[in-house]
């Protein structure tokens, strides 16, 4: 008789609406993390390929010139080894979590240590990316009282995708931020 008035259907169509929800979610978050990967990974192969070479008149000797070859490498500044060594951690965990996501969904504290490795990652590339835009600026405007002078007016090019590498890690930064509030909210519905 429930069937026929149709309160068990009703039932049944509730029950699987947050059902539907979670099924969303989960690809929401699947492809958030292939934007994540892309993004930090991304990141740390431009910047670990960043290698700029100049070479500059620095003396006359009678009819001689003599030529001084300065070279911008990213290993040359520890915050950039850093900022790959962020990225790259960020991107490698979520190919691992998306990897063990499949074989492990059904168990809620593998869900919860997630959750909290998403926030650590999310930390790891935000200061990866806000060390490396540091020397970024210092580079671009030097320090006067300092006595640093600029390098981005001869290196142009290191700079360059330098930048590049900088704005790619603050997108990837911004997609963990992303995931970890969506993440947040698809737990109420699994």
């Amino acid at each position: 008789m429930a069937i026929e008035n149709g309160t068990k259907a009703e039932t049944v169509l509730q029950m699987t609406e947050p059902n539907k929800r979670y099924k969303w979610m989960k690809i929401v978050l699947l492809l958030l993390r292939l934007a994540i990967i892309m993004s930090t990974l991304t990141a740390a192969l431009v910047m670990g390929s960043n290698k700029q070479s100049i070479s500059r008149a620095v003396a006359i000797v009678g009819t001689t010139t003599i030529f001084q070859t300065y070279t911008a490498n990213f290993h040359q500044i520890p915050a950039f080894v850093f900022f790959i060594v962020a990225n790259a951690i960020g991107g490698f965990y979520n190919l691992v979590a998306i990897a063990l996501g499949f074989s492990f969904s059904h168990w809620k504290a593998f869900h919860v240590g997630m959750k909290l490795m998403d926030l650590a990652i999310f930390a790891l590339v935000a200061t990866g990316a806000a060390a490396a835009t540091s020397m970024a600026e210092l580079g671009k405007n030097g320090n006067f009282s300092a006595r640093w002078s600029p390098i981005c007016d001869r290196f142009g090019q290191f700079c360059v995708r330098g930048g590049l590498a900088i704005v790619a890690s603050l997108i990837g930064a911004l997609l963990l931020m992303i995931l970890n509030a969506v993440s947040a909210i698809s737990y109420l519905y699994s």
